[in-house]
């Protein structure tokens, strides 16, 4: 049972650790110039927006939950299973971040769907 939930806070909080921090970026601009000076003004910027500390949270409690997923199970497994991300991306971007997704980008998305489900069919 555990394995799922870990599994899930994998997913679901990197995922939307990812968008969190998307967001914070898209709040603190495009990043025009690459000079040191420069990114640490756009990083000191970025720190003082909410969704960025949010967003590094999420993530860290994704990292900590693939630690765990690892530590009981083998990574040719948990690789491709973190691959939903993917699909928890596409839709929270789509949803959250008010994203447009081709049909392309779909049928990719699909095909990881595919890909998980036959990696979890075949771990028996």
């Amino acid at each position: 049972m555990f394995k799922f939930i870990y599994f899930f806070m994998i997913v679901v909080a990197g995922t939307g650790g990812e968008l969190c921090v998307s967001r914070a970026m898209k709040q603190t601009g495009e990043v025009k110039d690459f000079r040191p000076a420069a990114v640490v003004r756009v990083l000191l910027r970025a720190l003082r927006i909410k969704w960025m500390w949010l967003g590094v949270g999420l993530m860290t409690m994704a990292f900590f939950s693939l630690l765990a997923v690892l530590s009981f199970e083998k990574v040719s497994f948990v690789v491709p299973v973190t691959a939903l991300s993917y699909v928890a991306g596409a839709l929270g971007g789509m949803f959250l971040l008010g994203e447009r997704i081709s049909l392309s980008r779909w049928t990719g998305i699909a095909l990881v769907c595919v890909g998980v489900t036959l990696v979890f069919l075949g771990k028996g």
